[in-house]
């Protein structure tokens, strides 16, 4: 089975954020198999037993899956020290169960999200061994030509390195302003706005459409949709190993 960063299944738990997450390990807060976990462990889902303050890392009893469409302003926590509203606020005050989001959507961003309390399913989506497609639509200011779209295409070097779109078309185009959309399996910071600033285009708008099996088209046009684990498994073809038991 594949292992994560122990920061990661901490943060997909709901419990910290992974800064958080590694300031409780840093602080000795967190062991792994009763012993003091340290900064880079991996761990593996169901197998390894994790505690954090004492209180360990149990499976859920009840396993809930939510698509929702997150609005720009949001953001993609479960809780925000600076007030903010978080995605969870747009869950239902009747679901009592710890959910997270599976992922990330910037602030400013919008779209497809999942929240769920699944950790197997969570890293099976995130875990970037996996490769699992993200597709976002990008609208931008002007006339985006074709050689602009070909650079994109043939990738373009930010911060962190080279990188490049699984795929890059055009959607629309107009003199004010061109619609892209752009799939990737990688998940950098603000990764699809500093693409587009790369091949000089300013992004206004950007939503998410796509993450791995998941569509908008499944929201049937609403802000929030309960799958359930068969139909989970039905969308995304995964095998029941892939989720929690």
């Amino acid at each position: 089975m594949e292992s994560s960063k122990l920061q990661q299944v901490i943060a997909h738990k709901g419990i910290a954020s992974r800064r958080k997450a590694e300031e409780l390990i840093r602080a000795g807060k967190v062991s792994v198999n009763g012993k003091t976990a340290h900064i880079g462990q991996r761990v593996i889902l169901g197998e390894d037993i994790i505690s954090v303050n004492g209180e360990k890392i149990d499976k859920p009893e009840n396993l809930r899956y939510f698509l929702v469409y997150k609005p720009v302003g949001y953001v993609s926590t479960t809780s925000d020290e600076l007030g903010r509203k978080t995605v969870l606020k747009l869950l239902p005050t009747k679901v009592t169960e710890r959910l997270y989001p599976v992922g990330r959507l910037d602030k400013d961003s919008e779209g497809l999200m999942l929240l769920s309390n699944d950790g197997e399913l969570a890293n099976k989506l995130t875990h970037p061994s996996f490769g699992i497609q993200k597709t976002y639509e990008a609208t931008v200011k002007g006339k985006v030509s074709y050689k602009a779209l070909q650079h994109l295409r043939r990738g373009v070097r930010i911060s962190e390195g080279y990188v490049s779109p699984r795929s890059a078309k055009l959607l629309e185009k107009d003199p004010d302003q061109s619609i892209i959309q752009i799939s990737l399996s990688e998940g950098k910071k603000h990764q699809v706005r500093r693409m587009v600033a790369r091949i000089g285009y300013d992004v206004i708008k950007l939503v998410r459409t796509a993450l791995g099996p998941f569509k908008l088209e499944h929201l049937a046009g609403k802000p929030l949709k309960e799958i359930t684990k068969e139909e989970i498994l039905a969308i995304s073809k995964l095998d029941s190993s892939d989720l929690t038991t």
